[in-house]
């Protein structure tokens, strides 16, 4: 990896100028930021753009310890960015098997180490319009609604992400255009991982299919299905719960089942449910819309908040009872009144 030695211009203006509306867009951002860098060419594009850019940056680059050779690979990637003008920090983690998979570990240990070593600053992650596609197409493969369809914010502090308008074909070229030399992570062509699958077969296919555009409509469909998400969010966050932590049905009965079911689903997580499902949303629901005095609907393993007594393996269940859907430990039977 090299300093940048070549001209702002072509793709790397385009990257350039994707990080300067970044900025004019939230200022609240301010001078001092972080960058997340990998070493491959979107991280290292987006670096020499933030050094251009700022008054103040520092790479972090973290060294998850998965591959021979990663910690030589994170050298590299701090000497390229000191050479870009930038001060550099390599953060060697701890990849824990939590169960949920080795990207998504590795995920979790890549976020902590960033937001441990950040001290305050916002972190700028290099995700492309490339990345909000293929996350838009596996949030529509898993069925959840806006939610998913919403994909990556630009903005969602501390996190910014000024490449998502930026296709990762210019990230490349951008980087031969500075003469910088990139490192293509073998992880991001090994086709075990679900994401590299659709990267490389998923999203071609559909290219191919309807024409071409299609990750740019998918990338347009995140940013659609965000503004309507924010919206119904707003509206959900407006209903309130009761002191005793229930929900009166009579205001829930008033409500579009689009804030009904949000209103229900901040309910369960506020009170300790981990991720409750659709199923689970179906089903308290139907204690408002759809009331016929059956019994409770188990929604989770845990516990509500602050409940005393309640171990991390209780369950849960939501009933009605006196005009209100209220949560409460399974040690009791039966329909609510």
């Amino acid at each position: 990896m090299a300093a940048a030695s070549g001209a702002w211009t072509g793709a790397a203006w385009t990257v350039r100028a994707a990080v300067r509306a970044f900025r004019r867009a939230h200022p609240e951002v301010g001078d001092e930021v972080c960058v997340a860098l990998s070493g491959g060419a979107d991280s290292l594009a987006l670096t020499a753009a933030a050094a251009a850019e700022f008054a103040d940056v520092t790479a972090l680059v973290v060294d998850h310890g998965l591959q021979p050779g990663s910690d030589e690979v994170a050298r590299r990637a701090a000497a390229a960015a000191r050479g870009l003008g930038t001060a550099a920090e390599v953060l060697v983690v701890v990849v824990d098997s939590d169960g949920s998979g080795p990207e998504a570990a590795a995920r979790t240990a890549r976020y902590a180490a960033l937001d441990a070593a950040r001290r305050d600053r916002p972190v700028l992650l290099a995700h492309t319009l490339d990345d909000q596609a293929e996350t838009v197409l596996l949030g529509l493969g898993r069925g959840s609604g806006a939610r998913s369809l919403r994909g990556m914010a630009a903005w969602d502090a501390p996190w910014g992400r000024p490449l998502l308008g930026v296709r990762a074909a210019d990230t490349r070229a951008a980087c031969r255009g500075l003469g910088l030399t990139w490192w293509d992570d073998p992880h991001n062509t090994d086709p075990t991982y679900t994401r590299v699958r659709v990267r490389r077969e998923v999203l071609p296919l559909l290219e191919d299919v309807l024409g071409g555009g299609v990750a740019e409509g998918l990338a347009r469909t995140a940013e659609l299905a965000r503004v309507d998400d924010d919206e119904l969010d707003r509206l959900a966050g407006a209903v309130p719960v009761g002191d005793d932590g229930a929900l009166d049905v009579s205001r829930l009965e008033r409500l579009s089942t689009a804030v009904l079911t949000r209103v229900l689903r901040r309910w369960l997580l506020s009170r300790g449910v981990i991720s409750p499902t659709y199923a689970h949303l179906t089903a308290v629901a139907a204690l408002v819309t759809d009331w016929r005095g059956q019994g409770g609907v188990a929604v989770g393993g845990t516990g509500p908040a602050g409940t005393r007594g309640v171990g991390p393996t209780a369950r849960l269940v939501a009933r009605r009872r006196h005009g209100k859907v209220v949560l409460e430990i399974d040690r009791a039977s039966g329909a609510g009144t």
